[in-house]
């Protein structure tokens, strides 16, 4: 379905670029119409929100919610231009009943839930989040520590070892969970864990080097995976904030969403199944949708990412 020239680019804050996924097979599997009430649950940098809010028009509605008050700003700044109505919210996704009660809007005609951790938060955020930077080990959506339970320091530096191995390998599927996590107890019994680099070097000694060589991915992109899902509750988010969803949709709206995680794409597949076999619902999707060699090519985050979409009876 994608082609080169289809992949949406975003030039965001401080000249990062994000490259929205999957953004062609989005806007025509939740049959974007003008006049829709459309809600955008992971706003990000507003990518899929612009073109969307271009084709809903000045009869249509866009509302974003995002965690991260950062992304909420980025948003802003590029849906200033659009011609539906835009309601931008800094919210837990899981929260949608509240805001759309805030705003006073009964239903929405299409939502959009998009998994994946934006360019800027990986590359520009100073919250840890990515393996490559030498950060903070936060972790954390919020940015205000008043909204934050814990971060990822709290995690490597109180949290008992078997809770550790429990998270690693649960989140994170990370076949050498025991090993990393001992190794985490053990450094933090002579110095404490304070960044990012600190933990990559701890994870680094403590996988095989065939592990930590030659691979697709980085050695450490399953720790930091777990410990960043633990720190936002995101998988129990998620599945609060599929079933408001559900209650906020309308009959005949769409709800869609993107995953890179097999758990989260799991979960997705349960709720929409369940939801279809209760005669409640219809899977657009049979399968997930997912991108093209095209996109994979110009986009290597991409390559995890899988679309399923459902429709309320």
């Amino acid at each position: 379905m994608n082609n080169d020239k289809d992949i949406q680019t975003e030039k965001e804050a401080g000249d990062t670029v994000h490259i929205s996924v999957l953004l062609n097979e989005v806007v025509e599997g939740l049959a974007i119409s003008e006049g829709d009430i459309f809600v955008d649950m992971t706003v990000n940098g507003g990518g899929h929100s612009s073109v969307i809010g271009k084709l809903v028009g000045k009869t249509g509605t866009v509302i974003g919610i995002d965690a991260d008050p950062t992304a909420v700003t980025r948003a802003g700044a590029r849906l200033k231009d659009c011609p539906a109505k835009v309601h931008l919210v800094t919210d837990n996704f899981r929260n949608i009943k509240k805001v759309m009660t805030d705003l006073s809007i009964g239903k929405a005609d299409k939502i959009l839930f998009d998994l994946g951790l934006s360019t800027h938060e990986l590359e520009s955020s100073g919250r840890g989040f990515s393996f490559q930077k030498n950060e903070p080990l936060l972790m954390t959506f919020p940015t205000d520590s008043k909204k934050v339970s814990f971060t990822a320091k709290d995690i490597v530096n109180t949290w008992d070892e078997e809770n550790i191995v429990s998270i690693l390998s649960g989140y994170g599927e990370e076949r050498f969970a025991r090993r990393i996590a001992k190794r985490i107890v053990d450094t933090r019994k002579m110095q404490e864990i304070e960044t990012t680099q600190d933990l990559v070097g701890i994870i680094a000694s403590a996988v095989p080097g065939w592990y930590r060589n030659g691979r697709k991915s980085h050695f450490a992109t399953k720790t930091f995976q777990a410990l960043r899902m633990t720190v936002n509750d995101e998988i129990r988010a998620l599945q609060e904030a599929l079933l408001a969803a559900f209650e906020v949709i309308d009959k005949g709206g769409r709800i869609a969403v993107i995953s890179f995680h097999s758990m989260e794409d799991r979960l997705v597949k349960k709720f929409f199944r369940e939801r279809s076999r209760e005669g409640e619902a219809e899977l657009i999707t049979k399968k997930p949708i997912v991108p093209s060699s095209a996109e994979m090519s110009a986009n290597r985050r991409s390559r995890s990412a899988k679309l399923r979409i459902i429709k309320k009876k």
